[in-house]
């Protein structure tokens, strides 16, 4: 994000507007990945997240500081993860299998409609206008940070949210989930580090969004 912002080579308001578009944008996509989470979690029986206040869209009680602010550095980030015990779902796998796809369609969809936003919107906005230059910011990091959250979450790699859902369908000594839940978070650190998170987020990432812009110049 860093590395972007010497790119665009913005003036001080322009500066200040993509700094504040980026911040709401990153927190607005976590808070409704955890908030999506907890909803479903107490549709399918778990109080847990609900007494403990996560079944809100503020921010405040999702976003994780240190998560927030490696976003802004690296372009990866956490929230913090909402409480779900899953032995008090009505329907063990169902209620895992619900609870891990809806923060990942969630952000898919919110992807979507910021892109669409994007698209039909930002031609009509004066780039003179510092509320404009803002909205434009706003729309399109949002979109990048939906569709980033939704299909990074869908890897199946422990402790993200396509690794539960897949979980679900396996046997507990199934090789897989063994050698998962112990090399799980070394596997994504790795990733973050290496070479590859460049080119997931480049090119598939970057792949969604602009399936979606060709879509929209359909209209």
């Amino acid at each position: 994000m860093i590395y972007y912002l010497f790119t665009l080579q913005l003036s001080g308001w322009e500066f200040l507007a993509f700094i504040l578009a980026y911040f709401l944008a990153v927190a607005f996509a976590f808070s409704a990945h955890e908030f999506s989470h907890a909803v479903v979690a107490n549709w399918c029986g778990d109080k847990t997240a609900k007494s403990l206040g996560r079944m809100s869209l503020n921010p405040f009680k999702h976003i994780d500081g240190f998560g927030l602010f490696s976003f802004l550095l690296v372009g990866f980030g956490w929230a913090k993860p909402v409480p779900v015990n899953p032995l008090h779902f009505r329907n063990y796998k169902k209620g895992i299998r619900l609870v891990s796809s809806s923060g990942v369609i969630t952000n898919f969809v919110l992807g979507i409609i910021f892109s669409c936003l994007y698209f039909f919107i930002s031609p009509l906005l004066n780039s003179g206008n510092v509320f404009f230059i803002f909205l434009e910011f706003f729309l399109m990091i949002a979109s990048t940070v939906n569709f980033s959250l939704a299909l990074f979450n869908i890897l199946p790699i422990y402790p993200l949210d396509g690794f539960n859902f897949l979980a679900s369908f396996l046997k507990p000594d199934n090789k897989f989930l063994q050698f998962m839940y112990r090399y799980g978070s070394i596997i994504l650190l790795v990733i973050i580090i290496l070479p590859i998170f460049d080119l997931f987020y480049y090119y598939v990432v970057g792949g969604v969004e602009s399936l979606f812009f060709d879509l929209w110049r359909l209209f």
